[in-house]
């Protein structure tokens, strides 16, 4: 994926096991999809709580933010629970939804490369965060980029 590409659909179940499309996300605005490698790791604890810290921020864009792991329903729902997250957590168990968007890496034990798409509501992606050791750029760069928009 690069910056200007479609973005692609898909349908993956949130930590409530309900079913979610991308498509119905933009529906209200630009999105922020971020994938991770495990839930309930340090780092993506760290990630994923700095989304949730600056909800007012993305709201003020508009911006959806949207987390994918490998992780299972319950797993979400237990990471999403336990951190007070206030926005889906999207369960993509084979990885199908993380090969689309080419963050799948061959591995299973590494799972993803931990990356976000900053996706406006046409459906491009308008910037890409890639990042492996600075948790807190991912959010950051995503509200730099929405400001763009």
């Amino acid at each position: 994926m690069r910056v200007g590409d479609p973005a692609p659909d898909f349908r993956l179940r949130d930590q409530d096991g309900v079913e979610r499309r991308l498509a119905d996300f933009l529906a209200m605005g630009p999105v922020v999809l971020f994938f991770y490698p495990a839930a309930s790791t340090s780092g993506c604890t760290r990630e994923t709580c700095h989304f949730r810290d600056l909800a007012g921020e993305f709201a003020a864009h508009r911006a959806s933010r949207v987390g994918i792991s490998m992780d299972a329903v319950d797993k979400q729902a237990a990471f999403a629970a336990h951190n007070r997250l206030d926005y889906p957590l999207l369960a993509d168990v084979g990885g199908a939804v993380a090969r689309l968007y080419g963050v799948k890496r061959s591995l299973d034990v590494l799972r993803v490369r931990r990356t976000t798409f900053v996706i406006d509501e046409s459906g491009v992606v308008r910037e890409i965060v890639a990042s492996e050791l600075n948790m807190n750029v991912h959010a950051d760069r995503a509200l730099a980029a929405l400001s763009t928009l």
